[in-house]
């Protein structure tokens, strides 16, 4: 048997060496991919990054793939993966509905907004943060990361509509307006009971949103409240991490039908990459029992000191050494990207990974891997134009006309 499988290994040498052509080929289209990518302008619409701030091993303006294998963004990586700009996550899970639970997430909103100013305080030279595409590409062609702030769950605005400014004066340019459970907002994609949609409170929320400038994302939402953003807003809104339920049947994507009304309303989907939400998982019973008992263990990740943060990130990384799970592929996530544009059009998709947030899949598992996206693309025959679009072109344009500029 042994000696077979080196009979076969001498046919294929030989076979490359009689037809260079196939390594040609290959080397032709990777280096036509990283032309490309290394020229259009690069964003990422959603990562957790600010989740590993208060870990002590953590610095962002270094390379952390050894110190945290389980880390996915920093500046370092970033330039080595070809990412221009990055959205970070001000992420709040959604605690109690009451005085004193909203009091609580706003007050760990603002701490994330702290550590994200420190942090770029502290790298200013080689980071900067933006709140528009013009500032971004001035960052750019100073050579800088870019950082643009997004607010991941409505929660932390409790049931005062100032504190939608407060955040938008804090540098946010879009607020996720619910995560897994429904909120004083709209109700979530992943709550039991999912139907009502927008709040009163909702709608006003909805208003001021347009009224700022400020981009409202629809991923998280129930089908119900995302309809009803679509009616309600008068300019375009973005999903900054979903993708194809056609594709992927989970609650938290968006169906054929939702694809066309945000095309419709000239928004975008920025496609995620958590692996979940893009092929369906294969069944792991094991690693589901360990993960609701790590969540049990830290009161479903409420209330935490950072060296309970940090306590429960190593606790949920164990288990995914312990219990890996089949990842999708850069085919599989190019596959929805497919989809979306068959459906929606080149003009309404885009890449929002969640990285840090549980995003990855195999042929790209940190910031560093993204031009393999673009490889896939390539091969597919997206052209410059495409992937500018794909890339970044298509959230600045949302952006832009939010804010009428």
């Amino acid at each position: 048997m042994k000696l077979l499988y080196i009979h076969i290994a001498l046919f294929f040498s030989c076979l490359l060496v009689l037809n260079p052509a196939f390594t040609q080929k290959t080397n032709s289209l990777e280096a036509k991919a990283a032309k490309i990518h290394q020229s259009v302008f690069t964003v990422d619409s959603h990562t957790d990054a600010p989740l590993n701030f208060t870990n002590k091993k953590f610095d962002v303006a270094k390379d952390n793939s050894i110190e945290m294998p389980f880390s996915c963004v920093d500046f370092p990586r970033m330039r080595k993966g070809g990412l221009d700009a990055v959205f970070f996550a001000v992420f709040t899970s959604q605690g109690p509905r009451t005085e004193e639970g909203n009091a609580k997430s706003k007050a760990k909103a603002e701490q994330i907004f702290d550590s994200i100013d420190a942090a770029l305080l502290r790298n200013n030279a080689i980071s900067g943060i933006a709140t528009s595409p013009k500032e971004a590409y001035t960052l750019v062609k100073q050579g800088k990361s870019v950082v643009f702030i997004g607010v991941e769950n409505g929660y932390p605005i409790g049931t005062n509509i100032s504190n939608v400014k407060h955040f938008y004066d804090r540098g946010a340019r879009y607020i996720t307006l619910c995560h897994t459970k429904n909120n004083d907002i709209c109700t979530s994609s992943t709550d039991t009971a999912n139907t009502t949609g927008l709040t009163d409170f909702g709608v006003q929320v909805v208003k001021e949103m347009n009224r700022l400038g400020m981009m409202i994302d629809v991923s998280h939402l129930s089908d119900q409240s995302f309809h009803d953003v679509i009616k309600l807003s008068t300019v375009p809104v973005i999903a900054s991490h979903s993708c194809a339920r056609a594709l992927c049947d989970n609650p938290r994507n968006l169906t054929d039908d939702m694809l066309r009304e945000l095309a419709t309303n000239n928004g975008v989907v920025q496609m995620c990459i958590l692996s979940d939400y893009v092929k369906k998982p294969l069944p792991n019973p094991e690693r589901d029992s360990a993960r609701m008992a790590v969540r049990k263990k830290y009161n479903n990740f409420q209330d935490l000191k950072p060296d309970q943060w940090d306590a429960a990130s190593a606790d949920w990384h164990e288990i995914d050494a312990k219990f890996p799970q089949i990842l999708a592929t850069v085919s599989d996530v190019v596959d929805h990207i497919d989809h979306i544009v068959k459906v929606a059009g080149i003009n309404h998709v885009g890449i929002g990974t969640d990285f840090d947030g549980g995003g990855g899949v195999e042929g790209c598992k940190d910031v560093s891997q993204v031009g393999n996206i673009t490889l896939e693309l390539v091969k597919r025959g997206y052209t410059k134009n495409d992937i500018e679009k794909i890339w970044g072109g298509n959230l600045m344009r949302v952006m832009a006309d939010v804010a009428q500029e």
